[in-house]
């Protein structure tokens, strides 16, 4: 027997009242490049930002609809101590110390572990990554040298490692199941409203209405 909380079905016991950690954290996270783990990192940030417009009339107080208006801009952000010899770029698998000098972008790996190893590890892959930005200081009050990189990408997915669609927990809720989401989640599809039949579209054990 799984206890859950009353109002939100949160899960505080495991069966037979066995303690449970359900809480994410950073110590199941790998983060490679190139088949690489990129080491002495500090802090990662990956931000997903889709530009939308609500959609108002003459004569209504409120808005009657809203739609996307852009594409999906993916972007992050990375500190890293300077560590084995490497400054950021290098850490990265590429051999450049500067902005000015990378002509070919790169995928980063995230591995999430926390749902456990091998084909339970969900695998985000950031796509066609270009570095935007790398700054560093050198402080008289701080010797640890960190530098700093921004980037921006073309894409975002996430599979189970294997690459079927990846996991939505243990809650065990019924979920609203729409294919063409699924594919744009594992990097099937660029994005997912350019599939036909948006107007009609509906959830219904994952089928499309044209």
């Amino acid at each position: 027997m799984v206890l859950l909380t009353p109002q939100t079905g949160s899960i505080v016991e495991g069966p037979g009242g066995q303690d449970v950690t359900e809480t994410s954290i950073s110590t199941n996270i790998i983060i490679v490049v190139a088949g690489n783990p990129v080491g002495a990192i500090q802090s990662m940030t990956v931000n997903e930002q889709r530009p939308l417009q609500m959609i108002d009339e003459v004569g209504t107080d409120g808005h009657i609809d809203s739609v996307p208006i852009k594409s999906t801009n993916i972007s992050g952000e990375c500190k890293r101590i300077r560590y084995n010899g490497m400054r950021i770029a290098p850490a990265f698998s590429r051999d450049f110390l500067h902005v000015a000098a990378q002509r070919i972008p790169f995928d980063i790996q995230i591995l999430d572990k926390w749902m456990g190893d091998g084909p339970s590890t969900i695998i985000t892959t950031i796509r066609n990554v270009w570095i935007e930005k790398i700054s560093y200081g050198y402080m008289a009050d701080n010797w640890v040298i960190a530098d700093d990189m921004t980037w921006q990408a073309e894409q975002i997915s996430s599979t189970l490692n294997g690459g079927q669609a990846g996991t939505s927990g243990v809650r065990g809720f019924p979920l609203q199941l729409d294919s063409v989401e699924m594919a744009a989640d594992v990097g099937s599809l660029l994005g997912s409203l350019s599939a036909p039949g948006l107007i009609n579209q509906f959830f219904t054990n994952g089928s499309i209405a044209d």
